[in-house]
């Protein structure tokens, strides 16, 4: 692997601008005199011998281990003649078994026997098997049993068995203990440990590694910049993501399309197409030609964002060009094509992809049901639902999810209800938008509440609730008079940290004015200006008539004056309501003020 100069080591320096970047007895029955003819081939044959009959009984007991449940209580018993405890005899069956954790619990047990005397070669036998079938938590548990210090090669590959598993700090540890004994690991295990980080998310252990490596004076290579290049996307720090790219391009060097593609997908989220466009023609002027997986990131970026057209339009040059999409690729582009409302386009590439011999996955088959639910064909839905349960697919809670919401936005609920407690049958999980869907469905049915059972319910299961779970509530409580269930509601929201939709703000005030609250509406209102919230056109409106038809019209226009401030138009009728009202009224105040807002009106 081709490295780059040490300069660009030392752009990752803590000064750069990056970061801190056995049998009983051994066949003594030879008949002497073959011995005496020949005593060095005697010997040879002797040991032949007894390595075969180790090797023999070892796949036996082997075959034991692996077909009794309670072998430990007969072993002895179903092989009286044999030394288990002999090193030559049970190495041959470690090396049998071919199974690590069998391997470990004959171990154990043998560990049991009075006459076993444990010994380094044999822990690290046992050990080293266990680290190469990846078994991080048994060979962890062995090692803190071991009273002596295994070989730096050994620790190197229990390194990359604890990175594999997520066990990263456990890893940390061992780098540590080999910095200790003066042993620096080699690059391939730090790059193995900076992409296990990657996977499980932790850039703040890239970055402790990257920092020991340079300490120690390890030099990078371009799969290690890659890594850091990831890092910085994952920790929303593009621009330092492209500049340690520019950095390495302009050394003659170019890390993985990995690293391209991570800086491409944000790139598109973040809407900079000048820069995606670089980041293309960087590639392939560096031989990195863009792949499969690099389109894969431009669509599904470009589907993130709402530029669903340009990622059809790439999608179907991608296709002219000879790519072949995946179906993680097919299924960006329909789910994005349902959201545009094509649905004439998603089951066209729906069907492209069958007869491309893609199999239609789970996620696939939501997307498609979940388009045709918010376009009105309820019964495509239905018989799309139908087919991929008797293929096997639906046992998840985000199948049910769909087709409850679904069955929410046309008005069965109690179908959608009915699939609830399927779910529990079934033991699948119930989520916040399993609820929130029945609470929003059974609302819009006018009952509320069963609507708000289901929030009890949801808050009872330990659920954090989203603002969803009581835009919907509070809104229709006002609409019936209960304004002040309402109101507690949203105080319920702040005690639990949600932050309330200003939808909820605006439902409150209209409550409050229907019940003749005008003034507390007031001060409602004012609280959401404060909070540089913008209620909608409809409470200003009802406001300024209702503060007017109870002469206070001071108040009337203080809020008319803050409507036009930001940029509502005032409808005919309330401007007329006014007018009648200031002009029944004798105050040269009111005249002026009147005069003020009708050249505001006028200059807006």
């Amino acid at each position: 692997m081709a490295r780059p100069p040490f300069f660009i080591t030392s752009l990752c320096t803590r000064n750069s601008p990056i970061r801190n970047l056995s049998i009983a007895g051994t066949n003594s029955g030879i008949e002497g005199e073959v011995a005496a003819q020949n005593p060095d081939q005697s010997s040879s044959e002797n040991h032949q011998s007894a390595q075969q009959s180790f090797v023999e009984i070892a796949k036996d007991v082997c075959k034991v281990i692996r077909t009794r449940p309670r072998w430990e209580q007969t072993l002895l018993s179903d092989f009286p003649t044999v030394n288990f405890t002999d090193p030559r005899f049970y190495t041959e069956v470690v090396k049998a078994q071919k199974n690590a954790l069998l391997s470990l619990r004959f171990y154990y047990w043998l560990s049991s026997q009075n006459e076993f005397s444990r010994d380094q070669f044999s822990d690290e036998v046992i050990f080293s098997g266990l680290v190469q079938a990846k078994a991080a938590s048994a060979a962890k548990c062995l090692r803190q049993s071991m009273n002596f210090v295994l070989q730096p090669s050994c620790l190197e590959a229990y390194i990359e068995c604890l990175c594999a598993n997520e066990l990263i700090e456990d890893a940390l540890d061992v780098f540590t203990e080999l910095r200790c004994v003066g042993h620096c690991p080699s690059l391939k295990i730090w790059n193995s440990a900076l992409s296990d980080c990657i996977r499980a998310g932790r850039t703040d252990i890239v970055w402790k590694l990257y920092e020991d490596m340079t300490d120690l004076g390890v030099v990078a290579d371009v799969d290690t910049i890659g890594y850091l290049i990831q890092a910085f996307c994952m920790e929303n720090n593009v621009p330092k993501g492209h500049q340690l790219l520019r950095q390495v391009l302009e050394s003659g060097h170019a890390p993985s399309n990995v690293a391209f593609n991570k800086l491409i997908y944000e790139s598109c989220k973040s809407g900079d197409y000048f820069r995606l466009s670089a980041l293309l023609h960087a590639m392939i002027a560096t031989n990195c030609s863009p792949d499969i997986f690099t389109y894969q990131q431009v669509i599904q970026g470009l589907c993130e964002t709402r530029k669903r057209r340009e990622a059809f339009r790439i999608f179907n040059d991608l296709k002219n060009r000879g790519y072949a999409p995946d179906i993680v690729m097919y299924t960006t582009m329909i789910n994005g094509l349902c959201k545009m409302k094509l649905l004439g386009d998603a089951r066209k590439l729906w069907f492209e992809m069958i007869q491309k011999g893609f199999n239609p996955n789970e996620y696939t088959y939501n997307t498609l049901i979940h388009g045709y639910l918010t376009t009105n064909h309820l019964s495509e839905a239905e018989s799309l639902y139908k087919q991929m349960r008797d293929k096997g697919y639906g046992e998840t809670t985000v199948t049910y999810n769909t087709m409850i919401y679904g069955l929410c936005l046309y008005g069965r609920v109690e179908e959608a209800q009915n699939l609830f407690a399927e779910m529990a049958e079934k033991g699948l999980l119930h989520d916040v938008i399993t609820y929130n869907s029945l609470i929003q469905g059974f609302c819009k049915n006018e009952k509320i509440a069963e609507g708000l059972q289901f929030l009890y319910e949801l808050l009872k299961q330990g659920l954090q609730p989203s603002p969803a779970s009581y835009t919907v509530l509070i809104e229709k409580l006002c609409e019936v008079g209960h304004v002040e269930e309402a109101k507690s509601l949203w105080n319920d929201m702040h005690y639990r940290g949600v932050k309330p939709a200003t939808s909820s703000q605006d439902s409150i005030i209209l409550g409050l004015i229907k019940q003749g609250y005008v003034t507390e509406g007031v001060d409602w209102l004012s609280s959401m200006l404060k909070g540089r919230l913008r209620p909608r056109r409809k409470t200003f409106e009802k406001l300024i008539y209702h503060l007017s038809q109870a002469d206070k019209l001071d108040n009337s226009l203080f809020i008319l004056d803050y409507m036009l401030r930001l940029g509502y138009a005032v409808r005919e009728s309330i401007f007329r309501s006014l007018v009648n009202k200031l002009c029944k009224d004798n105050s040269h105040h009111i005249e002026m003020q009147m005069g003020n807002i009708i050249c505001a009106i006028q200059g807006g």
